[in-house]
């Protein structure tokens, strides 16, 4: 078994490298992700039923790698985001030690904003610059910001007043 995984890197290993790197076009990532994919490899080799190609398989591990990757990093950008959100807004001492409560809170009240508005701080969270999301709306720039800081200094307020802040 050890021989076949053995072999199974050498030949393989620098396919699907150039496989992630095509994907990803950063070098050290596309090596971590090699590297997991023959780490899910050497777990999963057992089930491997032989009815398409060994490089077959190996690239779709590869893929669903990806998948995964890119999910993960979605899900940090927009945590980042809300961090930062949260942070600008001078929690309290134990507010900060229930931010999920915060963060759902904002999502909330998201929800009652108009689709559009909505959607502007939902890109804006989700890292677009406010020139992509002026492109998007047809709007100016400038007035993405103006939409973007509206709603969160609204938000803002409102967590305020619901006792969410120490201003």
């Amino acid at each position: 078994m050890r021989r076949l995984l053995e072999e199974l890197f050498r030949t393989y290993h620098n396919d699907v490298y150039r496989y992630l790197y095509s994907l990803s076009h950063d070098a050290s990532l596309s090596e971590d992700l090699a590297s997991e994919v023959f780490l899910k490899v050497v777990k999963a080799i057992g089930t491997f039923r032989g009815e398409s190609d060994i490089k077959t398989w190996l690239f779709s591990i590869a893929r669903y790698e990806w998948y995964d990757y890119l999910r993960k990093k979605d899900r940090q950008i927009r945590m980042e985001a809300l961090t930062e959100f949260c942070e600008s807004m001078d929690l309290g001492p134990e507010t900060k030690y229930h931010s999920q409560e915060v963060i759902e809170r904002i999502y909330r009240l998201l929800e009652k904003e108009p689709e559009r508005t909505r959607n502007i701080v939902q890109m804006r969270l989700d890292g677009y610059s406010f020139y992509e999301i002026g492109q998007k709306y047809e709007i100016s720039e400038s007035s993405a910001r103006v939409i973007d800081f509206r709603t969160k200094d609204k938000l803002r307020k409102i967590l305020k007043k619901e006792g969410f802040t120490d201003e």
